[in-house]
């Protein structure tokens, strides 16, 4: 996958989690946007090389909130 092409999956994978967070949380889109870009997770998920762009964005959250909680998360095993 050239840096276009998964420029654009980011494009389409973040705006769920996003939705996710401000939905399940009681903070706005700026402070969800900002924490989630902050993470770990985010960090790990923008390197194409990781392949976290894999997993649906419902799994990227629970892992995102895993990393909130515990200061770390589990990659899910797949089916």
């Amino acid at each position: 996958m050239n840096e276009d092409q998964f420029s654009v999956m980011l494009a389409i994978i973040v705006p769920p989690i996003i939705e996710q967070i401000t939905k399940n949380s009681n903070i706005d889109d700026d402070k969800a946007i900002s924490g989630f870009y902050q993470s770990k997770l985010y960090q790990e998920l923008s390197d194409e090389k990781s392949k976290l762009w894999h997993y649906s964005p419902m799994t990227l959250y629970t892992m995102y909130q895993d990393e909130l909680l515990t200061g770390s998360y589990d990659y899910p095993e797949e089916a």
